[in-house]
């Protein structure tokens, strides 16, 4: 087999490795926990445009949702109630939709009457930073920046993930913080 032949081949498979190596590698990576929460601008459904670092000061709920997913269905009139009991005390929910079609998403908000800020997370950029690994995920960040949690599945009165009341200690416990 002549040289060059065996350069391909040998450049071609160490290309290969590479590429799923680096698969591998962020497919294991670790969902942020703590530290400054990645930074982001949602564009809401209703226009309006949103930067996470700009909310500093308050406590903020990042809720990933999707219409066809029924455990975000059951968490949804709750998450409505708690962010109308707590958006004048300095808490902030973002609801960023995900992997759902614009049409079908709005109907999602209507039919929920969701009044939090709520858009799509547009080509994708938002979702990769958090690592999520489905929906619904929902990610706490305190007044300074930083995350302070997050709960995988759905919140509910009796879930195995988090529960209503959990979710609501997580808000207080965050709103104590100076």
């Amino acid at each position: 087999m002549p040289r060059w032949v065996q350069a391909v081949v040998f450049i071609s498979v160490i290309a290969i490795l590479i590429f799923f190596a680096f698969g591998l590698r962020e497919r294991a990576a670790v969902q942020p926990a703590s530290g400054p929460a990645p930074d982001f601008t949602l564009k809401t459904f209703d226009g309006q445009s949103l930067t996470l670092s700009q909310l500093r000061g308050k406590v903020v709920v990042i809720n990933f949702w999707a219409s066809w997913c029924v455990p975000c269905r059951d968490e949804a009139a709750f998450l409505e109630k708690t962010w109308r009991q707590y958006k004048d005390r300095g808490v902030v929910f973002l609801g960023i939709g995900y992997n759902d079609p614009e049409p079908d998403a709005k109907n999602y908000v209507k039919e929920f009457n969701i009044t939090y800020p709520t858009g799509p997370d547009l080509g994708g950029a938002i979702n990769p930073r958090y690592r999520i690994k489905g929906v619904p995920e929902t990610f706490f960040v305190g007044k300074d920046g930083n995350l302070a949690g997050n709960a995988l599945g759905p919140i509910t009165r009796d879930s195995s993930y988090m529960t209503e009341r959990q979710f609501i200690q997580k808000i207080e416990e965050l709103l104590a913080k100076p």
